[in-house]
């Protein structure tokens, strides 16, 4: 039985990822998982500056999952490549490094300083808020999205995932503008926005107002959606959203995912993604799977 997939010629030993920003860069995760042990890593955002992300409070907890407002704060890509690169090389796993930016020369900036450093894949958040566009996600504007996704595609050196928002009317239309500007892949779906007032402070619960809501409670939403994508492209999907155990994560393989991410399960479980893998496994012996590819997209 063979667990590995590829994705855009990439070749990673089993289907699981983590989504950016849980994981940090690894390290404060080594103690708790072996990195070796997962097909890829995917690090927290990075921009082409250090970024010191939004007012506190910038966490909350909501039902059936967490809502964020850290505003992609980041060490810079000068920083980001002397410290965390190095030390996620010391691990038998693919690199995926996340890219933020306010501006599509920003993204540019940090693909390029990226073009030469050893990592594998690189996934571009277009959830940031575009200057150009008076703050709108870049990736709410299928014309935008596909005019960045083009941009980039000239001077990356290594294949790009295109992350999208599901923050959009219609999310196969973002997705086929980042297949239409040549991504090689997607992941979906990042957070979607929400809002929490505390009663008793008479205020909002996070600083800015609004953030991105995560956890299992945007489970059923981000199933839907990869579904409807895997019906509209061509290139591979890596799923996540809500994913906290290995039937969570088959669900988004059947529906079309040839990946998956764990996010927010991270935080109440460190070592989640390692049970994910060995349930996958077990599912795939039980029913007879040869491949991962084998299941991929089945429910139809």
């Amino acid at each position: 039985m063979d667990m590995s997939v590829k994705i855009a010629g990439v070749e990673w030993k089993n289907p699981v990822t983590v989504a950016s920003g849980t994981f940090g860069s690894g390290e404060e995760f080594s103690e708790f998982v072996d990195l070796n042990r997962l097909g890829a890593v995917t690090t927290k955002g990075v921009a082409n500056v250090p970024w010191p992300g939004n007012p506190t409070p910038r966490v909350a907890e909501v039902y059936g999952g967490m809502m964020n407002a850290i505003g992609l704060q980041n060490p810079g890509i000068d920083l980001f490549c002397k410290r965390d690169i190095p030390y996620l090389k010391k691990f038998d796993t693919k690199i995926i490094v996340n890219v933020c930016g306010h501006a599509p020369e920003e993204y540019l900036e940090v693909v390029e300083r990226l073009a030469d450093e050893p990592i594998d894949m690189m996934e571009i958040n277009i959830s940031c808020p575009n200057v150009n566009a008076g703050f709108l996600a870049f990736g709410q504007d299928a014309k935008h999205v596909e005019e960045l996704t083009g941009q980039i595609k000239k001077i990356a050196k290594q294949p790009i995932i295109m992350k999208l928002t599901p923050n959009v009317t219609d999310i196969t239309e973002i997705a086929k503008a980042t297949e239409a500007g040549g991504a090689d892949a997607v992941s979906l779906i990042n957070t979607l926005t929400g809002m929490k007032i505390d009663i008793n402070r008479k205020t909002f619960a996070v600083a800015n107002k609004t953030g991105g809501v995560s956890g299992p409670i945007v489970k059923p939403i981000a199933v839907r959606m990869v579904y409807q994508v895997a019906q509209a492209v061509n290139i591979p999907i890596i799923g996540m959203g809500g994913i906290s155990c290995a039937e969570d994560a088959i669900e988004f393989l059947l529906a079309g995912a040839s990946a998956v991410s764990v996010g927010t399960a991270n935080f109440h479980d460190p070592a989640v993604t390692l049970k994910v893998i060995d349930g996958i496994e077990a599912y795939m012996k039980k029913n007879g799977f040869e491949t991962v590819k084998d299941m991929v997209g089945i429910v139809k």
